[in-house]
């Protein structure tokens, strides 16, 4: 059979000439079917077992993917959600286990498993490692998806935040919810002193404002919200202005829907010709920039040299979650990848609390990873940079929109010099949104509606205060590159892709929206995924038995004696894992936790290849 590389001149996305067939929980298939659509595929005649993709030269790969262990208790969204941490992290504003609302966990499994099969396609067209089958679970999603709260649980020191109940959104005297953002303590000031707020407050309001985005919870003092509680919106949103911090009203999914344009989570753009055929599947060596690995490696499945990515070079210039994460799949599959760090290092390095002497939530993201420090500030730096995405194949960033423009270190720039790249940007917005706020995960969980999604009726519409979309947002980025990258060894061209937290969230909301347009309420009932109380913990039955569920008073018993009362009478569910370092013993997981060589918790691939 002919190489698929660089054979089909007609190609203008990744999959095109591609047939697919997708049989499986439809939950789990539906972002699957979609994004396969998206980029080119064409549906089969529909006799799979599970899911195929072939055609256009490729041999083809299957993929399967499921809840979890047969028997393990781990059978819908609900029990995935409540076995992996997430309704406890999701739950810590609240001050309970709550499930989220929407199909979290179905969303990013299904994200995952076109990545393995992107994954397979490209280990393919390069004449690589030749994987055709990828097997991904909802439960090991999970583990993904709480990765950095596990490893602050199993930490060396405690949080230096307390871990209560408490959190945005503020709201106005004339009732607009709103979040508030900034990345600077001193507009944080601003903002409360133009209000009026007690200094005390201000300054005790900060640390867990910061580190919200690592707890998932922010206990302000109460004399906050009820400064905001004072003033009308117009009156909020001119003290922000001037401060320099940003507020956001919490939009409705109703809105969303209304302007929704139904664009692509992400774009891929052709760049220059390249050299694709000389670059595929060559070697890389040690680069005199690069430091050492930081510390770990892989943690499970097949050597590295067996992965689909073995031999392709990713230079990351990521920070927070997004790019970080995107960048730490590309390694999971193989890819060396080099992180671009300030002078002195990531200063996330040292974000408490620590292993050996190193921030556990950093290490989730970036085990695996190289180093060379650069000052993009420096056009000596910058041309350094340049002499490094020369022997890229993947230059992955960040940063705040525009920035690479001014720096010289757009596509344009980079496919200069090297026309082979695949040039990555994960960003918020994606141009898409006309005077959107700051691009970060609660701003867009707020613009969005996907506050109004996670919970039920009867609640406010208030934002998850786990970083959803960040995660989900990374996922994408991942996601993005795969099929950039399958489109240059198709084409011979490099490519520019673009993600965003809008198109995640448009990919998670996407059931919800649909709710609207049809006349439909989009939200759950009241109580949807709020797990039961037990004697010494919390069980969460599955979507299908829930409603029966509530028939049986289970609050004298034991979590044990809950789920056999609950089982006798024919209904599912599972105890809801709120100590994060029980995960490493849970028996109902398909995958085993490990410890880094700063020993740090390690969660397994989200994929196995075979």
């Amino acid at each position: 059979m002919a190489s698929p590389a660089t054979t089909h001149t007609e190609v203008r996305r990744p999959l095109d000439a591609l047939r697919y067939d997708i049989a499986g929980p439809p939950a789990l298939t539906r972002v699957v079917a979609d994004h396969l659509r998206r980029l080119g595929a064409r549906p089969g005649d529909g006799d799979s077992e599970g899911i195929t993709l072939g055609g256009g030269g490729f041999a083809g790969v299957t993929a399967r993917t499921a809840w979890g262990v047969s028997g393990s208790g781990i059978e819908d969204e609900a029990t995935a959600q409540a076995a992996t941490g997430v309704m406890a992290v999701h739950g810590r504003r609240h001050g309970a286990p709550r499930g989220l609302g929407v199909d979290y966990l179905a969303t990013a499994t299904g994200v995952l498993t076109v990545q393995g099969l992107l994954a397979g396609l490209v280990g393919q067209a390069r004449g690589g490692p030749s994987s055709t089958c990828v097997s991904t679970s909802a439960d090991r999603t999970g583990l993904l998806t709480v990765s950095q709260y596990l490893a602050a649980a199993g930490a060396d020191e405690p949080e230096v935040v307390e871990l209560a109940a408490g959190g945005p959104p503020f709201s106005s005297a004339d009732g607009v919810l709103f979040e508030l953002e900034t990345l600077d303590p001193g507009a944080w000031a601003g903002f409360w002193r133009a209000l009026d707020a007690p200094a005390g407050a201000i300054r005790a309001g900060w640390r867990p404002f910061q580190f919200r985005y690592a707890t998932a919870c922010a206990p302000f003092p109460v004399d906050l919200h009820e400064v905001t509680r004072l003033h009308g919106w117009e009156r909020i949103r001119q003290a922000a202005g001037p401060s320099g911090a940003e507020v956001c009203r919490l939009r409705t999914l109703g809105e969303r829907a209304a302007e929704d344009d139904g664009a692509d989570p992400w774009t891929l753009t052709a760049l220059g010709p390249g050299a694709v055929a000389a670059r595929a599947g060559a070697p890389t060596t040690g680069s005199p920039l690069s430091r050492s690995p930081l510390s770990g490696g892989r943690l499970s499945g097949s050597p590295l040299s067996a992965r689909p990515l073995s031999g392709l070079t990713v230079l990351e210039a990521g920070r927070r979650i997004q790019a970080p994460l995107a960048a730490h799949l590309l390694g999971l599959l193989g890819a060396r990848v080099i992180r671009i760090e300030p002078p002195g290092g990531d200063p996330l390095r040292g974000m408490p609390p620590a292993c050996d002497g190193t921030s556990a939530r950093w290490l989730a993201l970036n085990r695996g990873k190289e180093a060379v420090e650069i000052d993009i500030k420096s056009s000596a730096d910058r041309r350094r940079l340049r002499e490094l995405a020369a022997e890229a194949d993947v230059f992955l960033h960040n940063w705040a929109p525009g920035k690479a423009g001014e720096l010289e270190l757009d596509a344009e720039h980079l496919s200069a010099v090297n026309p082979a790249l695949v040039y990555a940007y994960t960003g918020g917005w994606a141009d898409r949104i006309a005077d959107a706020p700051m691009g970060t995960d609660f701003m867009v969980q707020a613009r969005t509606g996907v506050g109004e999604a996670v919970h039920p009726a009867g609640e406010p519409p208030v934002p998850s205060l786990m970083t959803l979309l960040d995660l989900l947002g990374g996922l994408h980025g991942t996601e993005a590159i795969l099929a950039g990258l399958l489109l240059r060894e198709r084409t011979g061209r490099g490519v520019r892709v673009d993600s965003s937290l809008l198109g995640a969230a448009d990919t998670l909301l996407a059931p919800a929206l649909h709710r609207v347009r049809q006349g439909l309420d989009p939200r759950p009932a009241a109580g949807f995924r709020h797990p039961l109380r037990t004697s010494d913990g919390w069980i969460a039955p599955s979507d299908a038995s829930a409603a029966a569920a509530t028939a049986y008073d289970v609050r004298g018993m034991c979590t044990e004696d809950a789920l056999d009362q609950l089982r006798s009478h024919g209904l599912t569910a599972t105890a809801v894992t709120t100590d994060l370092s029980a995960l490493r013993h849970d028996p109902r997981l398909s995958g085993s936790i490990s410890r880094d060589a700063h020993g740090a918790p390690a969660v397994p691939d989200p994929w196995s290849f075979a």
